[in-house]
């Protein structure tokens, strides 16, 4: 029995060898790799053929991220030359054609005495001041008039100025004919009535009616007269 089982396995493999000579003669020459491996394939028994895949392989890691692209900065930009400068002070500043230019007028320089009380000062100079020194005083006058005595003859000439130091709405200054002094101060205070003037003057008066309801008060014992209108208000201040 052990003699006909090897006399089979030597007549499988007899034709086994003679299958792989035949197959070499028909594969063509680029086939020859292929044909290699069959033959040893053929070669092995079932039984001994590896029945499981290769441990090894090609494992690929991995690697670490690409770099990123970052544009290159632009080249710095040159910086414009400065304009030349130019000197301030010798370009005066244009000046504004829609906005004035005011200018302070120089502060007048009065006579002792002259802003304290005009009036008063105006009644110490009668007989002296001319037409002439009250213009420089006062300024150009407001208005003129002439001067009539109780005949209606012309016998001087009256000048309305305003008061520079605006303690009196308005003085008017009576100048004689004849000799061009100063003669009689009027005197047309902002706001005064009958009772101030009796407590800086006093009451030693002599009264007298005037038209309109108006009172003439003479004083006494001064150059003074006073005209006051129905109401007690004082319309001006006769100093001579």
């Amino acid at each position: 029995m052990f003699t006909r089982s090897f006399l089979m396995l030597a007549v499988a493999g007899a034709v086994a060898l003679s299958a792989v000579r035949a197959g070499d003669r028909s594969a063509p020459e680029g086939d020859a790799n292929r044909s290699t491996v069959s033959r040893a394939s053929a070669m092995v028994p079932p039984v001994l053929r590896p029945s499981e895949p290769a441990d090894t392989g090609t494992l690929v890691l991995p690697g670490p991220p690409a770099p990123a692209h970052v544009a290159p900065a632009p080249p710095p930009v040159a910086p414009k030359p400065a304009a030349p400068a130019i000197a301030k002070a010798n370009i005066p500043p244009a000046p504004d054609p829609e906005r004035p230019i005011l200018k302070r007028a120089p502060r007048p320089v009065f006579p002792e005495g002259f802003e304290t009380d005009s009036a008063a000062f105006c009644h110490k100079r009668i007989g002296q001041m001319l037409p002439e020194e009250a213009r420089a005083l006062f300024g150009d006058p407001k208005s003129e008039r002439q001067a009539l005595d109780d005949q209606n003859a012309v016998n001087g000439q009256i000048l309305a100025f305003s008061d520079p130091t605006n303690r009196y709405r308005q003085i008017e200054l009576d100048f004689d004919n004849d000799t061009g002094a100063l003669r009689t101060v009027f005197v047309y205070p902002w706001k005064m009535t009958w009772q101030d003037c009796r407590r800086e003057f006093g009451v030693n008066v002599s009264a007298t009616p005037a038209n309109k309801g108006r009172m003439f008060y003479s004083y006494v014992n001064r150059r003074l007269d006073v005209l006051v209108d129905k109401s007690g208000q004082v319309i001006s201040l006769g100093m001579y």
